[in-house]
């Protein structure tokens, strides 16, 4: 079965895949990746998902922890948390390939209920475990709808909430499963976040999104932390970023206007604060990206392979 996915996916890449590697199916929350070389530094703050890996190798870091993996490998990422990503081995003649699926919190509660199962610890939300054979078997027969567009609106949504099902069954589910825990603080953060990436170029009092959470501010400040690694301020800080590095990388944009565009209100502020994140100034970035990533199948600050395009403004849809 994992010959016959990593054909699929081959074959949908070869062509529907993007200038950056990535194809996007018809199938709301499901992609594919290919690159055949390996990839620069790639920062994102990723909504929950999932990716298997059927084809070469990659780094993800968190923090101070990385972890690699490669085919045979599913990589789960249960929080929105900021991540540094690099693919790390492909070829031409052998290129990374991947399928990447974000976690629909609804189909997760459903099962949950359904399934009846008991909430566990909290453990780490990036973390990489062999792909089981089952969730393999689910993927190859969610990719098959593709080439049978008759058949992909009728039967996606039953083959989306199977993959759910088998993901929730394995190795992965005890992590997977806080994510439809009814009114749990994983769901309560998670509503402050949408409002922090909807409104991140805006003032956010910590206090507003306390209230969007139902908690404390005291309360909220722990929790998201807990579940992010970064204070509501820092978070909303890296979205500014990220977003003003897309604009400047995708569309141009001067690095002065894209601070503006973020809602800094000092172009030396996030000059500084650019500099700290991503290792240079914002025009030294882009003369480097200028010279260095022609060719290369990712997109800095847009969508890191293995990632749904996530910039600030994306829609978890996508």
């Amino acid at each position: 079965m994992t010959d016959s996915l990593l054909d699929a996916i081959s074959r949908y890449t070869e062509f529907h895949a993007n200038a950056a590697g990535l194809a996007q199916t018809p199938i709301p929350g499901l992609a594919t990746v290919r690159a055949t070389s390996p990839s620069g530094l790639i920062h994102e703050i990723s909504r929950p998902l999932i990716c298997l890996v059927l084809q070469g190798g990659k780094q993800v870091t968190m923090g101070p922890h990385s972890l690699t993996f490669g085919a045979g490998d599913t990589l789960l990422i249960s929080a929105d948390v900021p991540t540094v990503s690099q693919i790390t081995c492909a070829t031409v003649a052998a290129p990374y390939l991947s399928l990447v699926l974000e976690l629909d919190p609804a189909i997760v509660a459903d099962l949950v209920l359904q399934m009846q199962a008991g909430l566990v610890a909290e453990g780490a939300p990036v973390r990489v475990e062999r792909t089981d054979a089952e969730v393999t078997d689910a993927a190859l027969r969610l990719m098959r709808l593709l080439e049978r567009p008759a058949l992909e609106p009728v039967l996606h949504a039953l083959r989306l909430r199977e993959l759910h099902y088998w993901l929730l069954a394995g190795r992965h589910g005890a992590a997977i499963r806080r994510l439809g825990w009814p009114e749990g603080q994983a769901q309560r953060v998670a509503r402050a976040i949408a409002v922090l990436r909807a409104e991140f170029a805006g003032p956010l009092p910590v206090e507003r999104l306390a209230a969007v959470a139902g908690m404390s501010p005291s309360s909220f400040h722990r929790h998201f932390r807990a579940m992010t690694s970064l204070s509501p301020l820092q978070f909303q800080k890296q979205l500014r970023l990220i977003e003003a590095r897309r604009l400047m990388m995708s569309e141009g944009v001067s690095a002065s206007r894209a601070a503006f565009a973020v809602g800094y209100e000092s172009v030396p502020q996030f000059t500084r604060e650019y500099g700290r994140m991503f290792g240079l100034p914002p025009v030294r970035d882009m003369e480097r990206a200028r010279d260095g990533a022609l060719g290369r199948p990712e997109r800095a600050g847009v969508a890191a392979p293995d990632h749904l395009p996530g910039s600030p403004r994306s829609d978890a849809s996508t």
